[in-house]
């Protein structure tokens, strides 16, 4: 068995006891996630769209790539404000 006796004269059931917390808030953790999916995901989905551009502008570089960095700042900016 994977019980101990302990020294307070009940029995710990320590690692059990232990992966049953841990599987509730795993599961509480992806229920959150879901929420936010539901409730920010659009909005996120925009930001991250918008951080890959970002990168990539700055990847392109030049006179180009810096009037569309500023361009997306300002969009990344806007979003933030919402």
């Amino acid at each position: 068995m994977h019980w101990q006796h302990s020294e307070e004269g009940g029995e710990s059931y320590g690692p059990w006891v232990w992966s049953a917390y841990k599987a509730y808030n795993e599961l509480l953790r992806e229920k959150i996630k879901k929420k936010f999916e539901a409730s920010e995901g659009p909005w996120m989905d925009q930001l991250a769209g918008n951080l890959v551009d970002l990168v990539n502008a700055r990847w392109e570089g030049g006179r180009k790539g810096e009037q569309a960095e500023a361009d997306i700042l300002r969009k990344i900016d806007a979003l933030l404000k919402e």
